[in-house]
């Protein structure tokens, strides 16, 4: 692991578990803010994956829920186990707590404004670090690159078969007292 990507990683986790262990601590007080994604989220959830079995209504429990995942998924980064994975459910938790819990567009007073409009932004640069940690393949080749040169590889061996098997043919031929 590059030194960069040992330092990075805890750098990302350490912002999303503190507001992880917040969201725990304050639940109750968070919970009014999530309910206005979780009700649009959940009855959409359900609609789409009905054998999901149960997801839970309650926004507070939703708050408890999603701050576990942060706080597992966190310290998977931190720690660099399955990080591609991680940051990804990251990202996925993070965007409906920055949603709910900075919606700056919906304050009035100018110094509340001002203070979750800085959050929100704070929070789209962690997403757009978790994205990027999403994709990191640590200098290894990814999917897309292993599956293009597969092709290439796959194409080129059918070229030298179909070769091979026309100078076999016409050796056959020049041997065969017929040809």
């Amino acid at each position: 692991m590059s030194l960069s990507r040992m330092i990075a990683r805890p750098l990302i986790a350490a912002g999303i578990i503190y507001g992880a262990q917040t969201a725990l601590r304050n639940t109750e007080a968070l919970a009014p803010k999530a309910a206005k994604v979780t009700d649009k989220v959940v009855p959409a959830a359900k609609r789409v994956v009905p054998q999901a079995g149960f997801i839970p209504d309650d926004p507070a429990t939703l708050v408890r829920i999603n701050a576990g995942v942060q706080i597992v998924a966190a310290l998977a980064l931190a720690t660099g186990r399955a990080p591609r994975l991680s940051s990804t459910v990251l990202t996925a938790s993070l965007v409906p707590t920055t949603i709910a819990g900075h919606a700056f567009w919906a304050e009035s007073d100018p110094a509340a404004k001002q203070a979750q409009t800085m959050l929100f932004f704070k929070n789209l640069s962690m997403i757009g670090g978790l994205l990027v940690a999403s994709g990191d393949t640590e200098g290894r080749p990814g999917v897309a690159w292993r599956t293009k040169h597969a092709g290439k590889d796959a194409r080129r061996e059918a070229k030298h078969l179909a070769a091979s098997a026309k100078q076999e043919a016409r050796l056959v031929r020049a041997k065969s007292p017929i040809g």
